[in-house]
């Protein structure tokens, strides 16, 4: 520092000034947030989750390799359903296609089911400041079971053709497995909000959604793995319903339509 005595101590600039002026190594001053509201308010945001975190004792990670992670592992259960999709012989090559729609149907299932849940999961994760280690072990134990879907959506196309004990295991299985998906999904927002990874403001349209869906979801999945002990070859139309209902932002699109039609 110029003028400062040879030796003497200088006081390093306060903790708060040093994450005012870069965040994530890139300085931003107070022109640029001007320039940039939404650059200063994720500014002010990740300061205030830190200095929460450090306050609390449990630093936040930053989350671009769990985003990164998931993706991959999402990408890949979601490709792997399609192998399972299949001709069933014998027959004519038309009545082998159309004897193969159990595996149609199942894989139209669980690729919308785990797009919804990859939705909702980028909606969780694009507002995150940064996640701790049991976010982290939620995530994988949420990432544990979506990579699993592949193989109950086999044992549904499979078990069409089979015996009726054979359709209700397969049903069942099906089922918790999906519910257990939506239930891990809805814990990690849950978690992210009680331990204030997230920023403030409001929710983005798809998380606001998912929420609003979400015990209409798990009540219609608890009645149709009830309905598969009865009747279990009906299931599938159910659960392809379901995954529908994840989907289409039905409350969105309806108030579009909506406005559309009053301006």
């Amino acid at each position: 520092m110029a003028g400062a005595p040879e030796g003497a101590n200088v006081l390093a600039p306060e903790p708060e000034v040093l994450q005012r002026e870069t965040v994530l190594g890139q300085p931003l001053s107070d022109d640029n947030c001007r320039n940039a509201a939404r650059a200063k308010n994720g500014c002010y945001r990740r300061i205030m989750s830190e200095n929460e975190a450090a306050s609390s004792g449990t630093p936040l990670m930053a989350k671009g390799r769990m985003e990164a992670f998931s993706d991959g592992v999402i990408a890949i259960a979601i490709t792997l359903l399609v192998l399972d999709v299949a001709i069933r012989p014998p027959g004519s090559p038309t009545e082998q296609f159309l004897r193969g729609w159990p595996s149609y149907l199942a894989y139209l299932v669980s690729f919308l089911t785990i797009g919804a849940a990859w939705i909702g999961h980028h909606a969780l994760t694009n507002r995150l400041n940064g996640v701790d280690s049991l976010f982290l072990r939620l995530n994988l134990l949420f990432l544990l079971v979506v990579a699993f879907l592949p193989f109950p959506t086999r044992l549904v196309a499979e078990a069409l053709d089979r015996t009726t004990t054979w359709q209700r295991m397969a049903a069942v299985v099906y089922g918790v497995t999906l519910l257990v998906i939506s239930l891990l999904g809805s814990a990690l927002t849950r978690y992210s909000r009680q331990e204030h990874l997230r920023e403030p403001g409001p929710d983005e349209p798809d998380a606001v959604e998912a929420h609003k869906k979400f015990r209409y979801v798990v009540a219609a999945y608890v009645v149709t793995i009830l309905l598969a002990l009865v009747v279990p070859k009906m299931t599938i139309i159910f659960y392809f319903a379901i995954a529908i209902v994840l989907v289409v932002p039905f409350r969105s699109s309806a108030r579009e339509v909506f406005k559309g039609r009053r301006s």
